[in-house]
């Protein structure tokens, strides 16, 4: 029995020192990105010299320029462009006027077409206004209750749950999937509540689609004050809507994504991923969504350089363009890999906002995880505990076909929703230490599976 304990003496001996050595490193990591790093800096760059960049713009076409320039700066080994076809969808004018009684006028109000829709051509639409709380109650309508109105899909964002993720995830069908509901019935348009956690007026974009052969109607969404007024003016009858809007598609247009290396030293044809993309709705300046998550991923490799780090594995930060409408560059980058047959170990992104980071949510094995949670304690000093959670960033998706460990950072998502997809999301709502403390915590991860080689 005397003999076994040795080894396994050593064995915790071993372990604890080991941890010390991460804890170490975790320290200069930090130390590095809070007090040097440039994340912040290039984030102020990208959302004040560029501003908001849909796929297929010219802005879009500079973000690209700035992207590449950035990365080479951050020291890089490599760095090059991705081809990618994207959708181009233009949003042009639009004007929203609601009247709430039937004696009343119609009055302006704020509100934003969803992503992708098509508009009313170079006319105005007026209409009546038929309200509904969900998609069952619209199911049990026949068509000539519906027939020429605007429908108001009233669904409330759930502040019931702590989780905003969750709310998000609850009500994110009435933007993405209302016009398939609808299909080909005969309205006018839809109007949305939208899918918002904010105590504001600010309306919300965000993708949806049209039902294959179905009908292309105007799909417009209104802050949650202006939803508020239309939902008690609602309930009393006689309320209309007067929409104009210059929006659709407009064909493809060639972008890339960004692709920055730092080559591994002993195994560099395996791979760890670091993204964010780099597109961003046509509104406000993309600071949150998803500016953030593009520079903490060039923070990541920067950070590597200048602590003078040698990596084993190969080190990308990929910023991939058409995340918000279409999913192009992250579909490109993982059919790319498939192609050259490229190992990656690790696929993360960054794309739930700036806030303090206080998780990393993944899909891996049960023995995967087993073994990466031993190393959960080094993070409790930088507020960073939550890795129970299983998911992955939407544009590193598409690698978990080809059994790749695909993650997302979690940062606070309080405040998200109050800003995503708006004209409020802009540089001066990103904290500088929280930003940076959200690449510090990729950085860490990134270095543990270097390291110990945890998800070969």
């Amino acid at each position: 029995m005397k003999k076994l304990l040795l080894p396994i003496a050593l064995l915790f001996c071993y372990n604890g020192m080991a941890q010390n050595i991460d804890s170490v490193d975790f320290k200069r990591i930090a130390d590095q990105v809070l007090t040097k790093g440039k994340c912040y800096d290039d984030l102020r760059i990208l959302c004040k010299q560029i501003g908001n960049r849909i796929s297929g713009s010219s802005r879009a076409n500079k973000a690209v320029e700035w992207g590449e320039m950035t990365l080479r700066e951050a020291g890089c080994d490599r760095v090059w462009l991705q081809p990618v076809m994207v959708p181009v969808w233009h949003r042009g004018e639009e004007h929203l006027a609601l009247r709430y009684s039937r004696e009343g006028d119609f009055i302006d109000v704020p509100m934003t077409s969803l992503g992708n829709s098509e508009g009313t051509g170079d006319r105005t639409v007026k209409a009546s206004i038929l309200m509904v709380g969900s998609f069952e109650e619209f199911e049990k309508l026949s068509a000539a209750d519906i027939d020429g109105k605007f429908i108001f899909f009233n669904y409330h964002f759930r502040q019931d749950f702590a989780q905003t993720f969750n709310a998000y995830g609850d009500a994110v069908k009435y933007r993405w999937q209302s016009p398939m509901i609808v299909g080909k019935k005969n309205i006018a348009g839809i109007i949305i509540r939208s899918i918002s956690s904010g105590k504001d007026d600010y309306p919300h974009t965000g993708s949806t689609k049209y039902a294959e052969g179905g009908s292309k109607f105007p799909i417009v969404a209104i802050g949650n004050e202006t939803a508020d007024k239309l939902e008690h003016a609602c309930l009393k009858g006689n309320t209309a809507a007067a929409l104009r809007s210059d929006c659709g598609m407009r064909g493809m247009a060639q972008s890339y994504n960004v692709i920055g290396e730092i080559k591994g030293s002993s195994q560099p044809k395996d791979y760890i991923l670091v993204g964010g993309h780099l597109d961003s709705w046509d509104i406000g300046e993309g600071a949150h969504d998803d500016g953030a998550g593009c520079v903490q991923s060039i923070e990541v490799l920067r950070t590597i350089k200048q602590l003078g780090i040698r990596p084993k594995h190969s080190i990308r930060a990929v910023l991939f363009m058409n995340e918000e409408n279409g999913l192009k560059g992250g579909t490109a980058y993982a059919d790319s890999a498939l192609a050259k047959k490229e190992h990656h170990v690790l696929a993360l992104e960054s794309d739930a906002g700036g806030f303090s980071p206080r998780g990393i949510e993944t899909t891996m094995s049960k023995k995967q995880r087993e073994q990466f949670e031993k190393y959960i304690p080094l993070f409790l000093p930088y507020g960073v505990y939550d890795f129970d959670k299983e998911g992955g960033g939407a544009d590193v998706s598409p690698l978990k076909k080809q059994n790749v460990v695909i993650g997302e950072l979690l940062p606070d998502s309080q405040r998200y929703f109050d800003v995503h997809h708006t004209d409020n999301d802009v540089f001066e709502t990103v904290n500088h230490r929280e930003l940076k403390l959200g690449a510090a915590a990729m950085t860490m991860l990134v270095y543990l599976v270097d390291q110990h080689e945890l998800l070969d």
